[in-house]
């Protein structure tokens, strides 16, 4: 077995390299991680959590393993690991959980309790996310694996779909939460903020969940045409005039049932104004274009501590929000990590029995783990791409 390792590393804003590291162990700290595995990572995706954190838009510290959305092999299994074996190919979900806790024996697997001493909730490769080793690597050691991770049925039908199955680690699933949260279902008018991979993920979920109508704003021409592709109605925010004209132009009524924000605290004003930051405008413009009694789900990343704001309220996690409204228009809001989890065994089976074709609709680039920072560079330009490194040329075999 190889004792090699590389990774991407954080070397500090706007900048990350590929390094050796070192190859990971089943250890906690001085004990033995006997319930864990060591997985040769298959694919990796770049996500744009990880864009925020390169940007040095989060206090992620140098020289920071990155990488939550992993799909891997088993090459190596703890004692006590009873039901996975060396050769099994699995879908990590970005959420580390102990499968033990109050939270994650309520499916609350995103805000586990015994993983993170800093607050509930871990990650891998991030920010205040524990301390875990990310996984845009060549190896990576998962803890709690029985409970963790998800075995894919066939190894040799994962790889012909490993496209699609590798989105089932985070932007899928998170996509997906975002529409369920915000009450998604059959004939819903839908309004999805942004059309990065979560965006388009969320569009491509709710058209799975049903909705009649999805409409998707960004300000990006080439992210608009991407959900145009698959049957998205688009809105171009760096356009002026009223979000609710605009919406009435598709719909025939000035608001919509549904609203997903895929954005987070990076926002930005829009029309004549969208080179501004706003961190709370989608935020807000969810209040003003959802309907009374609707839902809103909030699936784009909102941190505790924003160094890079140019607001002092938003440095400290302080947004400037409307929220009588929601209140006054009885909105229900949902924010958090997806517990992905709850959602990736049955989108698993949606992608494998080809219900959904989620890699056409996010646009995946295939890309060497040489290739890393270059994929981060064209990311942060906002290529309409999803980034998935393949570290070992295993997908280009």
């Amino acid at each position: 077995m190889s004792s090699n390792n590389r990774g991407v590393v954080y070397k500090g804003p706007g900048e990350v390299a590929v390094e050796s590291i070192a190859y990971p162990e089943l250890a906690l700290g001085n004990r033995k991680c006997e319930h864990g595995v060591i997985l040769k990572v298959v694919t990796t995706n770049i996500c744009g959590s990880d864009q925020h954190m390169v940007r040095g838009r989060t206090t992620a510290p140098e020289g920071l393993v990155l990488g939550h959305e992993i799909t891997g092999i088993v090459v190596e299994c703890g004692r006590d690991v009873e039901f996975l074996s060396p050769g099994d190919m699995v879908s990590v979900p970005f959420n580390i959980a102990c499968g033990r806790c109050r939270n994650c024996k309520s499916g609350q697997t995103g805000i586990c309790l015994n993983v993170n001493p800093s607050r509930p909730g871990a990650a891998y490769g991030y920010v205040d996310m524990g301390g875990w080793v990310g996984g845009q690597t060549e190896y990576v050691m998962v803890p709690y694996a029985d409970f963790n991770l998800l075995k894919f049925p066939d190894a040799d039908q994962a790889m012909e779909k490993i496209k699609d199955l590798t989105l089932l680690s985070d932007i899928f699933p998170t996509g997906f939460h975002g529409c369920v949260t915000a009450g998604v279902g059959p004939g819903s008018t839908v309004y999805i903020a942004g059309a990065g991979p979560v965006g388009l993920a969320a569009a491509v979920s709710a058209q799975l969940l049903g909705a009649a109508c999805v409409i998707v704003g960004d300000m990006i021409e080439d992210r608009l045409a991407q959900a145009r592709s698959f049957g998205c109605e688009t809105i171009d925010l760096t356009e002026d005039g009223d979000m609710a004209d605009k919406i009435e132009v598709i719909l025939g009524e000035r608001e919509v049932d549904a609203f997903v924000d895929c954005v987070g605290f990076e926002a930005h004003a829009c029309g004549c104004n969208h080179g501004q930051e706003a961190p709370a405008a989608v935020l807000n413009s969810a209040m003003s274009l959802t309907r009374a009694g609707g839902q809103i789900g909030i699936p784009g990343l909102y941190v505790t501590e924003d160094p890079g704001s140019s607001d002092a309220a938003a440095q400290q996690g302080s947004l400037s929000m409307r929220f009588g409204l929601g209140w006054a228009k009885s909105h229900s809001f949902h924010t958090g990590q997806c517990p992905v989890m709850k959602y990736h065994r049955p989108l698993m089976q949606a992608i494998l029995f080809g219900k959904v074709n989620i890699a056409d609709a996010v646009n995946v680039q295939m890309i060497t783990l040489d290739q890393a920072p270059q994929g981060y560079a064209d990311f942060d330009g906002g290529a309409a791409k999803k980034f998935v490194i393949d570290p070992h040329g295993s997908v280009a075999a």
